[in-house]
């Protein structure tokens, strides 16, 4: 339901005011799985270890279209199916304050060719067998989670 126009004023300056107290982030992680199952992961130039590809969610932007944008940012495809939802995780590892919305992703397609960058070091798809050694704990949480049958965690 919309506010009246006369009441958009004051509904601005509540969720303003809210965010500067509360001053909560929300990021997006997404699994890309190929058709062997493989997933794919990128290693940052700022951060230890394998990883998702991801990042935070922009004003104006919903978790789902931040999802995508950081899967053709982070890897050169173009999300070409609507990404399914599979958790929403609280992040402690900088901030108590941070959030995760982790989307699994099946349909894609080679948009652009994809080179290290100043964000990123280095790009793979893997075998679930055959992660790398230094894949981050969350990215091992949400494997065991999609493919494994693992009890959803609250935590990223």
């Amino acid at each position: 339901m919309q506010p009246e126009p006369g009441h958009r004023w004051h509904m601005r300056l509540y969720l303003t005011l809210a965010g500067l107290k509360r001053r909560m982030t929300l990021g997006s992680r997404v699994m890309m799985i190929d058709p062997e199952q493989r997933i794919y992961l990128v290693r940052h130039t700022y951060l230890h270890g394998w990883h998702l590809p991801g990042g935070g969610v922009e004003p104006g932007e919903s978790a789902a279209e931040s999802a995508a944008r950081e899967v053709l940012e982070e890897s050169g495809y173009r999300v070409t199916e609507p990404l399914k939802l599979f958790g929403l995780y609280h992040s402690t590892l900088v901030t108590n304050r941070d959030h995760v919305a982790f989307f699994l992703c099946r349909g894609f397609e080679r948009q652009r060719p994809f080179s290290p960058n100043h964000e990123i070091a280095e790009f793979n798809w893997f075998a679930l067998d055959a992660l790398p050694e230094t894949t981050s704990g969350a990215t091992l949480r949400r494997v065991a989670e999609v493919f494994h049958g693992a009890p959803q965690s609250l935590k990223w």
